[in-house]
């Protein structure tokens, strides 16, 4: 499945599940293994022309190119970056910039 975002200016992109407290800009309840992933899970910040991922105290925690995010730490996002929302790569994107 391919998820195509704009961050059209928004410079905190949620990535997680609907919910009362903060919905996520990026729904993944309708992705295969979405059980895994947190209602707020973890956030993509836009500073200047940078992009850093953020686990937002996940359960199952968040990981790039299958090395661990420690919570509420960050990470800048590079093109072809592979994203994982909880253990084994179950729900997981590749990240790519368009120029």
């Amino acid at each position: 499945r391919r998820v195509l975002f704009r961050s059209q200016g928004k410079e905190i992109i949620h990535l997680g599940k609907p919910n009362d407290r903060l919905p996520p800009d990026i729904d993944i309840s309708g992705f295969p293994n979405s059980e895994i992933v947190s209602r707020v899970h973890a956030d993509i910040r836009v500073e200047g022309d940078g992009f850093f991922l953020e686990d937002v105290g996940s359960a199952n925690g968040t990981y790039v190119n299958h090395v661990p995010l420690l919570p509420n730490s960050r990470h800048r996002l590079q093109s072809g970056d592979r994203i994982a929302l909880g253990k084994e790569d179950k729900v997981s994107f590749i990240f790519q910039r368009s120029e």
